[in-house]
């Protein structure tokens, strides 16, 4: 998937009449291929729609020869002529929209555009998990649409990434949820059950969790993801890095995990069974197949896992690999058949699972224009009016508003008909910079520059000041020239694909080139203090803008997809109340002294070692986890329950699961049980109210703390969050359902969960509850 995706990138800046030239003019005919119809669908038991899609599935391999089946352990699998059964692409990518990334999805039809959402960790910054599932649900609803069309060789999403957002150099750090593994999980369900359809019967698309495990490295120091050995304690992987993928799988129901490039403590992610069939298969119960992320069975051979072609594959095969992307389990899996390195067994177990999924998405049910469920989605489902309306609700809701000094903002639009404006920046007229990377051809574009123009002021004159977000040649005279002369100045400025994508981690969290003299610059010659807008995917050190009263105003951006400037205007004059919080810690600069290649989340004040996380960095950020401002005062506080004293409920079940361990005690969670889990839940209210002066959206935010930080405890942890809005004056309830279990626990060295005895304290904002677990 991911290493040959570099064929198909270009430079996100090359949009517009660019665009509609990556896609050749030929209109594709006929509609959607499938198998079993008339003759075979009374033929054959693979076509008997009545059969569970597992059986169906191996009544079809069983009828293969050893050459047909090997042919199909590739992500572009022939069809098999003699049963009617029509080729397949499983590559097709989906991150924040139908993308061009991949084999499966094809812009020459009817269909030129789809609809291109916030970057995955903008969406994130709203903290709302239906905004999550909606997107998901409208790019299912998008890709099953192109299908239909005969736009699709496959309906086999490889997508989410939920990988942790440990290191902030990360270049892919923006297709993530962030850093939080409670946050990345949540976010991983909403999007796979929005992704997959509610049906419990027939696939609306499929939903691949990637990239398994504790990837998150690129390009380094000259230590690269294909041969990275991550060294993760068992700690870490139960407790950081596996929960977001266990959320996929367990709740999620995702039919998919890619496993990644890297090696888990010197075993490579692709051969390892404890990962592919103990855990995610086994333990985790998950019902679909296993891919490889491209060409990472071929990066096995010459390992000390696999001296020849044929070891690679039977070492990923026998560890639970159900199919390659790439061609080199097609090329060798038959010399390994004949070299007894594997079985057929092997293979057919693989291709059982393949054909289920395939089952499962409806393209053995004859027609799937005649499917009651989605035969008749089509063209007028793609780049829908709500489909668009939902991108622009996404990056107004993600937008997070990091400074407003002196009330700034937001500006007034009558004030705009006759106030002039100065826009400068790089990115003010950019469409490259609203998208990020993994996207298709958007149906439309609004830049923030041609937003303010548009629906705000004619008087709007602009210079880049930059000659890219590289900044490497700034035009400072022009541009504080232009800030001199204009009652108000908006700069849009920040980083781009050249400095943060797949294959390439960023060195320096500072902005790039001369943007922060330009910045500074602009901001001393400008009549009023300047607002700046920052389009980043991660996070950037601008301290320098935090504390110069010049620059009254910052937002976060992210990479705001296709309706982003118009998000961003409305936003700046007030029609949009930011709600926006950062997913993910800033920190400052001199954080890339850490080694990128050291995984460990916790501090090490022996040796300096900072740790990582909102939950474990023990330097200053320049914005924390969770920060995000609003125009209005909002108050959050927790509701306490005068007759509960502060107890936690039931806790004298939990007497039974008590284990000494020196001089502390705590309750083992997996000696608890499903039942006293369930019936040591409670709730837990937030008491929400907006002070005004303006309507607003609140993501509130609950933590749990101990009342240590010692023997590896956390300093915090989220527990949940969520959304509410709320008129100027207006009081809510938001209600929290606690599972001491899930929530309360945490994981010791040996990856263990354990909740202490005691006291533990829930917090929101300053205020804190204690909750006590005291048989």
């Amino acid at each position: 998937m991911d290493r040959r995706a570099a064929f198909f990138s270009y430079h996100a800046g090359v949009m517009g009449t660019a665009l509609l030239m990556l896609v050749p003019s030929v209109v594709l005919g006929g509609g959607p291929a499938f198998s079993c119809g008339p003759p075979q669908q009374a033929q054959y038991a693979f076509c008997n729609r009545a059969l569970p899609a597992e059986q169906r599935a191996a009544d079809l391999v069983a009828k293969l020869t050893l050459e047909e089946k090997v042919s199909q352990l590739g992500d572009q699998a022939p069809g098999v002529p003699r049963f009617g059964v029509p080729g397949y692409n499983w590559w097709s990518e989906g991150l924040h929209g139908v993308s061009m990334w991949g084999h499966g999805m094809h812009f020459n039809g009817a269909v030129r555009g789809v609809t291109t959402f916030p970057q995955v960790l903008l969406t994130t910054a709203s903290f709302d998990d239906s905004i999550w599932y909606r997107i998901g649900q409208a790019i299912g609803t998008e890709a099953r649409a192109m299908f239909n069309l005969g736009q699709a060789d496959g309906l086999t999403i490889w997508s989410p990434n939920v990988n942790i957002y440990r290191d902030p150099r990360w270049g892919r750090g923006q297709e993530t949820p962030g850093e939080d593994p409670a946050t990345a999980s949540k976010y991983a369900v909403a999007f796979v059950r929005g992704l997959q359809g509610t049906s419990t019967t027939t696939l609306q698309t499929s939903a691949c969790c990637k990239h398994a495990t504790a990837y998150d490295l690129d390009d380094w120091n000259r230590i690269g993801r294909y041969n990275f050995n991550a060294k993760v304690t068992a700690q870490d992987l139960e407790e950081t890095f596996n929960p977001p993928f266990k959320s996929c799988v367990v709740e999620g129901k995702a039919t998919c995990v890619m496993c990644a490039y890297t090696s888990v403590n010197g075993i490579p992610a692709c051969a390892d069974s404890g990962l592919l069939t103990k855990t995610i298969k086994g333990e985790w119960g998950m019902n679909g197949y296993i891919s490889s992320d491209c060409d990472a069975v071929a990066l096995l051979y010459g390992t000390r896992y696999s001296g020849t072609p044929e070891d690679a594959v039977a070492a990923a095969i026998k560890a639970g690999l159900d199919m390659n992307c790439g061609n080199f389990s097609q090329v060798h899996g038959m010399a390994a058949l004949q070299q007894r390195k594997m079985s057929e067994q092997d293979v057919d177990k693989a291709l059982r699972n393949l054909f289920a999924i395939r089952m499962r998405l409806g393209h053995f049910d004859g027609d799937p224009l005649q499917s009651p469920l989605y035969g008749r989605l089509g063209a007028q489902d793609v780049c829908s009016p709500a489909h668009k309306d939902l991108a622009l609700e996404a990056a107004q809701n993600g937008i997070v508003l990091l400074k407003n000094d002196a009330a700034t903002l937001p500006l007034s639009r009558p004030t705009a008909a006759s106030a002039s404006f100065a826009v400068i920046g790089p990115n003010a007229n950019e469409p490259g910079a609203l998208l990020g990377n993994y996207f298709g051809p958007p149906c439309e574009t609004t830049t923030p520059l041609q937003a303010l123009q548009k629906f705000y002021s004619k008087n709007v004159r602009f210079v880049p000041g930059c000659d890219s977000a590289a900044c490497n040649v700034a035009d400072t005279y022009q541009a504080s020239g232009l800030a001199a002369t204009s009652d108000y100045t908006i700069l849009f400025m920040g980083l781009s694909q050249k400095q943060e994508q797949e294959g390439l981690d960023r060195t320096s969290l500072l902005l790039p080139g001369k943007q922060e003299s330009l910045i500074t610059a602009v901001a001393a010659a400008a009549k009023r203090p300047i607002i700046l807008v920052l389009l980043t995917g991660g996070p950037v050190d601008i301290t320098f803008a935090k504390f110069n009263p010049k620059i009254g105003a910052i937002l976060w951006a992210g990479y705001p997809g296709q309706a982003g400037g118009l998000a961003i205007a409305k936003v700046l004059f007030g029609e949009h109340n930011p709600s926006g919080r950062l997913p993910v810690t800033w920190y400052p600069e001199e954080y890339t002294k850490v080694p990128m290649d050291d995984m460990r989340m916790r501090a090490d004040p022996a040796t300096g070692y900072p740790g990582r996380s909102y939950r474990f960095y023990k330097g200053n950020a320049v914005y924390k986890f969770g920060y995000g401002l609003s125009y209005s005062k909002f108050s959050r506080q927790l509701v306490r329950n005068s007759s509960s004293n502060n107890r936690a409920p039931n806790t004298e079940l939990l007497a039974a699961a008590a284990v000494d361990c020196g001089a502390s005690r705590y309750y083992l969670v997996e000696e608890i049980g499903g039942e006293v889990c369930e019936r040591l839940k409670f709730p837990a209210v937030v008491e929400v109210e907006n002070h005004g002066p303006m309507d607003g959206k609140q993501s509130v935010l609950l933590f749990l703390r101990w009342p240590t930080a010692t023997e590896g405890r956390p300093a915090s942890q989220l527990v949940g969050f969520r959304s509410q809005d709320l008129r100027a004056g207006e009081k809510a309830s938001v209600s929290f359902d606690i599972s001491p279990c899930e929530h309360f626990s945490r994981t010791t060295v040996d990856g263990t969960k354990v909740i202490d005895r005691g006291s533990h304290f829930l917090m929101v904002d300053e205020d804190e509850m204690e909750i006590s677990f005291d048989s």
